[in-house]
């Protein structure tokens, strides 16, 4: 069973080769800012370091700075390449944003996306999922409070432990990134973690939603861990304005630059003929439209998938930056309450209000004209009677 369903973005962050990145961190920066003035529940960060794209290097760092000028919302590591770091150092820097944001982090983990991550440091692709695998269980272990000893043919551990206690009971909340493979959904339950799944960020993804969480809970029933569909945050690119063809107008440029630039020249994706926003509306890969656009996509997810808790707006940049703010502000105002139990009840009270209305208190000329002629005072002509 799944309840209120939360939202927040999956920050890559996609930036179009060529910008100044120093101010187009800056926007990322304002955007968590904004998203947790509208009540979002959580923003992950990535990691990345080639490409040109997604020029976050160290999430940690980022949220740190984010955590300053912030409140409310979750800031979560979206993901940290396990692969790439020594598992201590992970779990120590980890440890201290715990503490730092008064328990407001997610540990967010993955192989790496990036097989140009991995063959700058001389990582074979083949061996990052088992790695992953390694480093996560060594890392879980550290936060338990244990003392590990451990020899990798990638990393020693001598009577590691960590110097703090966790700030968060029992420790930080974990999600495994889960895109391409079956090896996140398996990771997740091996130890039972959330799930961040990016499937519309994908150009096909390989298996349907439903097959992915099979896969976690059987994995899950194996090592004696039960699943959560709340702690499954699902997602990708969503733009919405008050009408379709605006929604449109506003990122079609855009986003045929981010498709074509990113996916098939950067990544070497191969191309099909054809506008390739609307191929990607077409197989489900974006949401562009209006909030009850949004309204329905998110439900036919919520079909396909069986049920997920939190729904994340996959970063990009295809419209000018006002526009995306605004598309942010639409998504919480008025798609939101409709996943969250607020729209019904408020057009509930409102209709009970409109029924009992003339019953209760009459019309409002009545109640104005009685309350004039109980004070002794002339009626105005707009509360007097109108004649039959």
């Amino acid at each position: 069973m799944v309840g209120r369903m939360k939202a927040g973005m999956f920050m890559a962050p996609f930036h179009r080769v060529g910008q100044n990145p120093t101010l187009a961190m800056e926007r990322d920066m304002e955007l968590i800012e904004w998203m947790d003035e509208l009540g979002y529940d959580a923003v992950f960060v990535g990691e990345h370091h080639s490409s040109g794209w997604e020029i976050i290097a160290s999430p940690e760092i980022f949220i740190a700075a984010a955590a300053q000028r912030t409140r409310n919302i979750k800031l979560g590591t979206g993901v940290i390449s396990l692969p790439y770091h020594h598992p201590l150092m992970v779990a120590d820097r980890i440890n201290q944003l715990d503490h730092m944001t008064r328990g407001r982090v997610i540990f967010g983990v993955g192989p790496g996306a990036l097989t140009t991550d991995a063959y700058m440091m001389g990582i074979d692709p083949i061996v990052q999922r088992d790695r992953m695998y390694e480093s996560l269980d060594v890392i879980l272990r550290l936060f338990r409070g244990e003392t590990v000893t451990h020899v990798s043919d990638w990393f020693v551990m001598h009577e590691a432990r960590l110097q703090l206690a966790p700030y968060s009971d029992p420790h930080v909340p974990v999600v495994v990134a889960a895109l391409m493979s079956p090896s996140g959904m398996a990771l997740a339950g091996r130890h039972g973690t959330g799930v961040v799944s990016l499937p519309q960020f994908v150009p096909s993804p390989p298996q349907e939603l439903r097959e992915w969480w099979a896969v976690a809970e059987g994995v899950a029933a194996e090592h004696g861990n039960a699943m959560d569909r709340n702690n499954w945050w699902l997602g990708g690119p969503l733009y919405i304005a008050e009408t379709r063809e605006k929604a449109f107008e506003d990122v079609r440029e855009g986003a045929n630059i981010f498709y074509q630039e990113y996916f098939h020249d950067t990544l070497a994706v191969p191309r099909t003929e054809g506008d390739l926003l609307d191929q990607a509306i077409e197989r489900g890969s974006a949401i562009v439209g209006t909030p009850d656009d949004a309204i329905a996509h998110i439900e036919k997810l919520q079909e396909r998938s069986g049920g997920f808790g939190g729904f994340l707006h996959g970063h990009h940049e295809w419209a000018p930056r006002e526009k995306i703010l605004h598309s942010h502000e639409l998504f919480a105002r008025y798609v939101l309450p409709h996943f969250q139990g607020q729209e019904d009840a408020i057009q509930e009270a409102n209709q009970w209000s409109q029924d009992r209305a003339t019953d209760v208190f009459g019309t409002a000329p009545d109640v104005m004209r009685k309350a004039y002629e109980a004070a002794g005072q002339p009626v105005p002509d707009a509360f007097k009677q109108q004649p039959a």
